[in-house]
């Protein structure tokens, strides 16, 4: 899994690195079909308080997922972003795993016919 970890109007920290790839270990530890993620931590100074946030792309085949999450607290900001995350990725693999056991073709139904029962009479 490639991750990258990028500011925009703050410097990433160490702790915060540590901190973003401790979280999203239990994203990988729930699916592990992950490509990348992207992950952005940002400050927003505009208004009276400053508000930090943090935003992650995450790709998989086929899709992307989006999350983004802000608090007065940068740590506070990357915990909801995994949460969140996480909550999306056990979505998309219940999905997969219902695609999977339902199949294109027939249901139960037409098992329990006899091959005299299924042709219909000419």
């Amino acid at each position: 899994m490639n991750v990258s970890i990028s500011g925009h109007h703050i410097s990433v920290t160490e702790a915060m690195d540590t901190a973003v790839r401790e979280k999203l270990e239990k994203v990988e530890r729930h699916f592990d079909q992950i490509q990348s993620i992207q992950v952005i931590l940002s400050l927003d100074n505009s208004g009276a308080k400053k508000s930090h946030k943090a935003e992650a792309i995450m790709r998989v085949s086929g899709q992307e997922m989006f999350v983004q999450a802000s608090e007065d607290d940068m740590y506070k900001a990357i915990n909801d972003m995994a949460d969140k995350l996480d909550r999306q990725v056990r979505k998309y693999k219940t999905r997969q795993e219902r695609k999977k056991t339902q199949g294109a073709g027939r249901d139960g139904r037409y098992q329990d016919l006899t091959p005299a029962e299924a042709a219909p009479a000419v």
